[in-house]
């Protein structure tokens, strides 16, 4: 059994409301750096909802940096399975359009091959939220800095100058306990009752539609594979997801609450098949942003800031992306070396990212229904699932391939984002334009440093030290930087590396890369000042407001 290095009795350094993917990201982020938290959720297990289905691969680097990918990768989908789209007139019917992507081991071939800059070091992987939560809930088990407390549900909060005061409700017993910290953060979901306490409220559509979800067992692959192995199948009746590449599936469809499940599945596959129901529910999706990200010592991340429809995969993903950010932020501040500036620049940098992503998902939910729109063209023309209209099929194909599928191509949106403007990233007003589908394979400040393999084989990415990364491309007197940055107790790894031509293409010497792998600065020179350079980046620009542990 594991050793706990624990505090002071009901003391912590972060408290995190809510035990899902995004509060135990936050949690392992948090002891990634060094700093304890106590993490509490109000269920006794993890999830038995299926929720999301796809953790792409900017999400997937991030788990790399934190040890954990391998443990996922191993629960997973199998990454032989490819990620294909297809569009059909029913389950049992004809394929109007199949977009086919690579299976995981396909992209990681592929990215290696052509090293231009624009993909991801890991691939994105199929697993289902049931599944992805017992495995980061292991690991948080096992981390020394993690008090793992399920069962216990968050009550209210109180904070003062010097910490916040959490209350906790024991599920079982009803027992009420008082956990002091420096910080609180609610990841409690789109019903956060962090949110509700702090008096932060949503923007945007609540309700966009009706849903129904439909999570199922069948073996039935005459049905629901006829068209060989995909990712998702969709028709006009919605989509149905291959959770496990083997036995469980899950329907996603536009219906009202009072729906029967038996019928909405037999509706998409268009005939009677053996199935076993393990979960059906109503639901109602939303775009929304909370409209602030912060009060004080209390912060707000995953559902709890914001809420996406599903339409390309962009809630849970953008949840750990609040995750990692708020962390290493936090955990900057905690150990002493970050500022005020550097905790506000949270809300300013994930925010926009929200915004950007409920964007894109209603701009993909747009063309889904265009799609839709599409195929009841050709329905008018007749029954598409019969033999006599293949005409009226590839005609209808062809409107589909020329909407194209750009909720799952949106490598921009999933990687390729920036933070500008930041406070604590380098000003540039001269930015190429922000590019949804496409990661530039060049460094901007702000942005995501680009993957590249070097000369030896190796990934750049698995240079980079734990907190602040110094890159160093060629001949540069570093003396300098390294002197500043331990005068300001701020950690620091410095990578030097020979010049060599794909590093060129970074379109710097020097780059000054955050914990979590974004760019603060970049030049081709030295700046003036690395000790201001270092202010900014760790957001040290003005006195703090709030006490250092």
């Amino acid at each position: 059994m594991k050793e706990k290095v624990r505090m002071a009795h009901d003391t912590t350094q972060v408290v995190i409301a809510g035990g899902g993917p995004v509060g135990m990201t936050l949690a392992l982020e948090l002891a990634h750096h060094g700093v304890h938290s106590i993490l509490l959720e109000r269920n006794a297990s993890t999830t038995r909802h299926p929720k999301m289905d796809l953790t792409n691969g900017r999400s997937m680097e991030h788990f790399r940096r934190l040890g954990v990918v391998q443990a996922l990768r191993a629960a997973g989908v199998p990454p032989s399975e490819p990620h294909d789209v297809v569009w059909a007139t029913s389950a049992t019917g004809y394929v109007l359009h199949r977009f086919a992507y690579p299976s995981a081991d396909g992209y990681r071939d592929r990215v290696r091959v052509c090293n231009d800059g624009t993909g991801t070091l890991e691939p994105s992987m199929r697993v289902s939220q049931i599944v992805l939560e017992p495995v980061l809930k292991a690991q948080i088990d096992a981390s020394r800095y993690v008090d793992v407390r399920f069962g216990c549900a968050y009550e209210a909060f109180e904070q003062d100058a010097d910490g916040v005061t959490t209350t906790v409700r024991n599920a079982g017993s009803g027992e009420t306990q008082l956990i002091r910290s420096h910080f609180l953060a609610g990841c409690d979901g789109g019903g956060s009752a962090v949110r509700r306490d702090a008096a932060i409220t949503l923007t945007g559509q609540h309700a966009v539609a009706e849903a129904y979800m439909v999570h199922f067992r069948s073996t039935a692959y005459d049905v629901l594979a006829k068209f060989g192995i995909s990712y998702h199948l969709q028709t006009a009746r919605g989509t149905i997801i291959a959770q496990n590449g083997k036995d469980i599936w899950t329907l996603q469809t536009l219906a009202p609450p009072d729906s029967d499940p038996d019928e909405l599945l037999r509706a998409f596959v268009g005939r009677d098949f053996e199935y076993e129901i393990l979960v059906a529910n109503p639901w109602t999706p939303h775009l929304v942003t909370a409209d602030s990200y912060r009060s004080e010592r209390v912060f707000l991340a995953g559902d709890s800031a914001h809420q996406v429809i599903p339409t390309g995969g962009y809630g849970m993903n953008t949840g750990v992306g609040d995750a990692v950010d708020l962390g290493w932020k936090l955990a900057a501040f905690v150990n002493g070396w970050g500022g005020e500036t550097l905790l506000n620049s949270y809300e300013a940098e994930r925010r926009p990212i929200a915004e950007q992503n409920a964007a894109t998902a209603l701009q993909n939910l747009e063309v889904r229904l265009a799609i839709a729109d599409a195929i009841a063209g050709g329905e008018a023309l007749g029954d598409l699932n019969t033999s006599d209209l293949s005409t009226v099929r590839i005609e209808v194909g062809r409107k589909i391939a020329k909407l194209g599928n750009a909720e799952n191509e949106s490598w921009g949106i999933e990687h390729g984002y920036r933070y500008q403007p930041s406070p604590v990233v380098q000003p540039s007003a001269d930015l190429p334009a922000f590019d949804p589908v496409r990661c530039p394979s060049f460094a901007v400040a702000g942005g995501r440093l680009p993957h590249y393999y070097l000369a030896d084989g190796s990934a750049l990415f698995d240079r980079l030290g734990r907190e602040f990364s110094l890159i160093v491309i060629g001949h540069q007197d570093v003396d300098p930087a390294v002197r500043a940055a331990a005068e300001m107790s701020i950690p620091l790894t410095t990578i030097i590396l020979q010049s060599e031509e794909i590093l060129n293409n970074l379109g710097a010497r020097l780059l000054l890369v955050r914990p979590d792998q974004h760019v603060a600065w970049l030049g081709t020179a030295a700046p003036d000042s690395w000790t201001s350079i270092f202010a900014m980046a760790a957001g040290l620009g003005q006195d703090s407001n709030l006490a250092a542990a």
